[in-house]
């Protein structure tokens, strides 16, 4: 498991005329400094997925996402670099292929199709056997890398987190990262996830079952920063990105941490941390997902 080599990833501060004298400290983990394609929290919920699948002989690696799916790009390209077969079901039909997904397919990924209300069946036990019956030795690894493999990968970020810091902000899309995290840094850290989505707080059940007994506290869930929902994004918030990097050089993606980072401005603002506090962000990466908008951007 060579091909990412962690220590790119480095803790960056950000400019102290960001946060205006609100916290003692704010950094940001630069997880998209990984890689190009296999960039920020993806990794990391794939890598023990992958070594599962390796170590227990399975031939094909077949995971779900949308169009413009990091998830989806990530694994095609781990799987092709480890010589396993790759398919991707992806939700919704396209007449012409989103720049994602053509290069899911030029990774060797093949692609499998569904329509929105099939693809809502993806959680039922048996909804994958029939479209994948003709490939052999099947490992099916779901949205997000959301399984077992994912959410202990996503725990060894904790590496990164000292412990003086008393808040981490993550972005959240299936609560993998959040669980990872909450598993495994002090257990007196606040962690912060803000959803993307409308009506992310329903994530909050699904957290709580697969946190660990005794951990499950010092977490809250956001929703409030969605931007009219998923994948969607207003001028205000090419805006805040522009300005962000402007003032920090660091560059955000539409669809994740650029909501994340506008939501704890606004925190900052409604003075939601005390003086005293130490906060960590952590970029995600994804920044692929910024070729809709590139001509909005500064960077």
């Amino acid at each position: 498991m060579d091909i990412i080599d962690e220590r790119l990833a480095v803790i960056q501060p950000l400019s102290k005329f960001w946060y205006q004298k609100k916290v003692a400290e704010m950094d940001m983990l630069r997880l998209d400094l990984l890689h190009p394609v296999v960039s920020g929290n993806k990794w990391f919920k794939l890598r023990l997925n992958l070594s599962h699948a390796l170590d227990n002989g399975f031939k094909t690696i077949v995971t779900t996402g949308g169009g413009y799916s990091n998830h989806l790009i990530a694994t095609a390209f781990t799987a092709k670099k480890f010589g396993i077969k790759c398919v991707g079901i992806v939700r919704g039909k396209y007449d012409v292929l989103t720049p994602t997904l053509a290069a899911c397919k030029a990774e060797g990924m093949e692609l499998i199709f569904m329509t929105q209300e099939d693809y809502k069946n993806r959680h039922e036990p048996e909804w994958a056997k029939d479209i994948v019956a003709h490939f052999d030795e099947i490992f099916m690894i779901p949205e997000g890398g959301a399984n077992e493999w994912g959410r202990a990968g996503a725990g060894l970020l904790a590496r990164f987190i000292k412990e003086d810091y008393t808040h981490i902000a993550v972005s959240v899309g299936t609560g993998t990262t959040l669980i990872g995290l909450r598993n495994k840094v002090y257990e007196q850290q606040q962690i912060l996830g803000l959803a993307p989505m409308k009506k992310g707080a329903y994530l909050e059940d699904y957290i709580s079952e697969h946190v660990e007994p005794g951990r499950n506290k010092n977490w809250q869930l956001f929703d409030d920063w969605h931007f009219g929902g998923f994948g969607k994004w207003t001028d205000g918030l090419l805006a805040f990105m522009n300005d962000f990097y402007a003032e920090n050089k660091i560059p955000l993606d539409i669809v994740y941490t650029s909501k994340m980072m506008y939501g704890i401005s606004e925190m900052l603002a409604d003075n939601f941390f005390s003086i005293s506090d130490r906060v960590l962000c952590i970029h995600t990466g994804g920044l692929q997902g910024n070729v809709s908008v590139r001509n909005e951007l500064s960077y």
